[in-house]
């Protein structure tokens, strides 16, 4: 077979081979993880935008107090759901870098770890961002701020929010976060390792600076509707261009942009009936 994983593959036909050495090349293996992770989040998220009756009769409960272990699961894999079909995409150029060196490396005979190990130590941290998320929800949602079909109940949450997420596109922690991010090549070779247990800490790192770049921007979708497709969409989409090295023209252009909305909402929000607000 090819010099990428040092298998003898002489019994397969030539096209065979060829496929099995295309299929075992980092590069390719890094393309499947991004979209069958992310595809399989959107397909989870389709479903259960399409149950929200089930989700009102999950959310209901928590306006009164009445918390349970299924409440909180299910609610978690939604978040989940959405950390895989927000944030894997936007992780890609960071994946396919990766990729891009052990593919050296494997024509090299030396010795690579998959990238869905990789993939795993960026995504444990947004899981635990979505066990947060979650927490965080089941409170809004006590405390009458989210109703139970998780959107605000009133703009100046909503307003408050955009804002927030708007002030922290211009704060230094966002712009330190967003380059390592863009920039990750100089990581990889610095702290390149070859067990899979360096690599999953490799993803871990990125996922930190990850988190560290997009969290407020997740934050939104407390505010657009937790179940809004559309905003994920979009949402998902800036995050991925902001990686992409766009600049930070782009990142103040978004942050200029969600703080005006926010501000929209705060001024509206004061002809609003004050049990709403």
């Amino acid at each position: 077979m090819s010099e990428a994983t040092g298998h003898d593959l002489s019994h397969l036909s030539p096209a065979a081979g060829r496929l099995g050495a295309t299929f075992a090349r980092p590069q390719v293996l890094a393309a499947i993880c991004v979209v069958a992770l992310a595809g399989l989040g959107w397909l989870a998220l389709g479903l259960m935008a399409a149950a929200t009756g089930m989700f009102d009769a999950l959310c209901r409960p928590l306006t009164t107090g009445a918390w349970s272990a299924i409440n909180f699961t299910i609610i978690a894999a939604m978040w989940g759901a959405m950390t895989f079909a927000m944030m894997l995409p936007s992780a890609a150029p960071m994946i396919m870098t990766y990729a891009e060196i052990a593919d050296t490396a494997a024509r090299k005979d030396e010795h690579i770890v998959s990238p869905f190990v990789l993939a795993a130590g960026y995504l444990s941290v947004w899981l635990g961002f979505a066990a947060v998320a979650t927490f965080v929800q089941c409170v809004f949602t006590r405390a009458g701020l989210l109703d139970a079909g998780m959107a605000p109940t009133g703009g100046l949450l909503t307003g408050s929010i955009f804002i927030a997420a708007g002030l922290y596109q211009f704060s230094t922690l966002k712009h330190s976060c967003l380059t390592q991010c863009q920039r990750p090549f100089p990581f990889f070779f610095s702290h390149w390792t070859t067990t899979p247990r360096g690599v999953f800490k490799l993803g871990l790192s990125q996922g930190l600076y990850c988190l560290g770049c997009c969290w407020a921007m997740m934050l939104v979708m407390f505010a657009a509707g937790v179940m809004n497709v559309i905003w994920m969409a979009g949402l998902g989409m800036v995050m991925t261009i902001e990686k992409l090295g766009t600049g930070s023209r782009f990142t103040h252009a978004v942050g200029v942009a969600l703080i005006a909305v926010g501000i929209s909402f705060v001024l509206y929000a004061a002809h609003w009936p004050p049990h709403l607000i």
